[in-house]
């Protein structure tokens, strides 16, 4: 069975004012088969590239909350409690900050959670 699906990437923008990002990793919401999910895949040396002084420790704590809200997991904090659908609206909600959100695309597939794998090989893992 084929359903559709809906992800964003998730980006770090090292300076807002200059708008350079790295993808870093990617959110699946399916709807009908009940799943969200995110998957981060850091590079650091990347983001070094954009600005030297960028606190790597402060942004991996940061995006190591994202798949923890996906899941629900009460360590994510208490946006973790909501209901999945308001979780995935609540994390790809646009921000002017250092991480961000891609716009929302969707797509299909038997399988969201081989679909986040695949992103996460085409988009983010260089």
């Amino acid at each position: 069975m084929v359903d559709s699906f809906d992800y964003a990437l998730i980006r770090v923008v090292p300076r807002v004012e200059r708008g350079e990002l790295v993808n870093v990793g990617a959110i699946v919401a399916c709807a009908t088969q009940r799943f969200l999910a995110a998957k981060i895949l850091l590079e650091p040396s990347r983001l070094i590239a954009l600005d030297p002084t960028i606190d790597i420790d402060e942004i991996e704590g940061a995006l190591a909350t994202i798949p923890l809200i996906a899941a629900g997991d009460p360590r994510g904090g208490p946006i973790s409690a909501m209901p999945r659908g308001e979780r995935f609206h609540w994390l790809v909600a646009p921000r002017s900050a250092v991480i961000q959100t891609s716009p929302v695309h969707t797509g299909i597939c038997s399988d969201p959670a081989t679909a986040l794998d695949e992103l996460i090989a085409k988009l983010v893992r260089i």
